[in-house]
């Protein structure tokens, strides 16, 4: 029988256990990520301080000790954070007086997280099919000719052309499997070490030259993710480029890479249609000034940019590649501190080697 504390927990919304006062008495991991703090900095802080609900009825409501409601499309204000919507709920706690459950849920996140891409999107991303020869000529010639001068070369110099070599190698692979994507075939998954794969993503985009410091926030401890090596490689490159771009031209640019556990985000319909926690989050922060006001609900489609040169595929792409890893992408905006946040949320590698042991038992 599992206890009601473990269900609280493993629950994917955030609740909030409000005292008298609606001071918080308790919260679980999915509330911690939502107010960006843990439970020990929120323990028994006002609501209000935390949390602030734009719509004045609901605020006064809120108050009525004694109220039950539901509200949806809510706007919210946490501290510190771009403005957001969620699902409200609220009831009293029987024979507890004064005391409330607050349940909150993201649907601006979980907008984000959808899983069916449109049918505009699935057309467009299979463009690399019909393009793939014409791709792979050319990078045939740049790893040739990237071998011939590593002959001549030493030190840095002939580490460089080794990283040439190795992309070429790589962008080939990736152009093989999304002919597959394109074909609705699954790519192989494994464990992947992602710290290495943003070392990897990291050295190619300081390679061209032109990326600002990045500043590495990395937990040590995290174990293995479960994705495509190569395609989360692909993945890193493209957000830390877009980064870079959305940085140039002004003073003190700045990319910040942050991996930790983040509980409570579960990805239903997962693997084997089994539900998939997603644990794992990867952030990419740039402190440029931020997505187009008309272009935020739009970012993850194709065509859409704000670059005039850019063809708006590499957050589609991006999208698409972490859909097929069994992983979701969302951003969002700290106005107060000037950073665009993009999130990566990932599953554990063990916890898919913990359900093949479960579904062979």
């Amino acid at each position: 029988m599992v206890d009601a504390q473990r269900q609280l927990l493993s629950l994917p919304m955030a609740v909030l256990l409000l005292a008298p006062g609606r001071r918080l008495s308790a919260a679980n991991p999915a509330a911690e990520q939502l107010l960006g703090q843990s439970f020990r900095r929120l323990k028994d802080r006002p609501l209000e301080e935390v949390l602030h609900f734009d719509e004045p009825r609901l605020a006064a409501r809120l108050e009525e000790i004694d109220a039950q409601l539901s509200a949806r499309g809510t706007a919210i204000s946490v501290p510190g954070q771009a403005p957001r919507k969620v699902d409200v709920m609220l009831a009293p706690v029987i024979d507890q007086p004064g005391w409330q459950i607050l349940t909150l849920i993201d649907i601006g996140g979980a907008e984000a997280l959808r899983d069916a891409p449109s049918g505009g999107e699935e057309g467009v991303l299979r463009a690399p099919e019909v393009l793939a020869h014409e791709i792979k000529n050319p990078l045939a010639g740049i790893r040739g000719a990237a071998q011939l001068l590593g002959r001549k070369l030493t030190g840095k110099d002939l580490a460089m052309t080794d990283l040439i070599a190795d992309e070429v190698d790589r962008i080939a692979k990736l152009i093989d499997q999304m002919q597959s994507l394109s074909r609705r075939t699954a790519p192989e998954l494994s464990p992947c070490n992602l710290h290495e794969a943003i070392r990897r993503a990291r050295a190619v985009i300081e390679a061209g030259g032109k990326a600002p410091p990045i500043i590495e926030e990395f937990d040590p401890s995290l174990p293995p993710v479960l994705g495509n090596a190569d395609a989360l490689v692909q993945v890193l490159i493209n957000l830390l480029a877009n980064a870079a771009d959305a940085t140039a031209g002004q003073d003190d640019r700045r990319i910040v890479i942050r991996t930790r556990f983040a509980s409570g985000l579960q990805l239903h319909g997962g693997i084997d249609g089994a539900a998939l926690r997603l644990p794992i989050e990867l952030r990419i922060s740039d402190n440029g000034p931020g997505i187009a006001p008309h272009l935020v609900d739009h970012v993850f489609e194709p065509f859409v940019t704000s670059k005039k040169s850019g063809q708006g595929l590499g957050l589609a792409l991006v999208r698409r590649l972490l859909r097929d890893m069994n992983a979701r992408i969302s951003h969002d905006r700290d106005e107060a501190g000037g950073w665009t946040h993009f999130r990566v949320h990932l599953p554990l590698a063990e916890d898919r080697r913990r359900m093949l042991r479960e579904e062979a038992a």
